[in-house]
């Protein structure tokens, strides 16, 4: 059974998600399987290229926040999925053994058109460098179910 609903997500609630240490071998891994181009796929193609050395697919960047935020807010939840992202910001390229710190701050609901229990929440999301400098950026809405009536 769910423990935690829509409710439960209070607008201006700040999360902090944990952190993930981003590996060459997942960038390449990740690369390789998703988004093949050079500076994803090999360290030597990375040094060729503008970046500079190998980096990390953008697409890879946001599956590391969305692991972050499945991870630790979800479990137990009363989820129903997405309707999707409305802004998404790779805001500078993510290299192997950097630390990414997650967060997430609930900005606001919109009620359900269709379905009375349902409530969508719009979520800031974020990745950040040890150091606090920004990666990533989005806005998420996800469709959370309402608390159950008790009779």
């Amino acid at each position: 059974m769910f423990t935690r609903y829509a409710e439960d997500y209070p607008v201006g609630t700040v999360y902090d998600l944990g952190s993930h240490k981003v590996t060459a071998e997942e960038i390449i891994t990740f690369g390789t399987t998703y988004d093949p181009q050079p500076y994803h796929v090999s360290e030597e193609a990375g040094d060729a290229s503008s970046f500079g050395g190998l980096i990390a697919s953008g697409w890879n960047t946001s599956a590391i926040w969305m692991r972050l935020y499945v991870t630790t807010l979800l479990p137990d939840s009363a989820v129903e999925g997405s309707p999707g992202v409305d802004e998404l910001r790779w805001l500078r390229p993510v290299r192997p053994n950097d630390e990414l710190f997650g967060g997430a701050e609930i900005i606001g609901t919109i009620p359900s058109l269709t379905q009375r229990g349902v409530l969508t929440l719009r979520k800031r999301g974020w990745l950040t460098t040890a150091d606090g400098e920004k990666v990533l950026t989005l806005i998420l809405n996800s469709r959370f179910r309402r608390r159950p009536v008790s009779s």
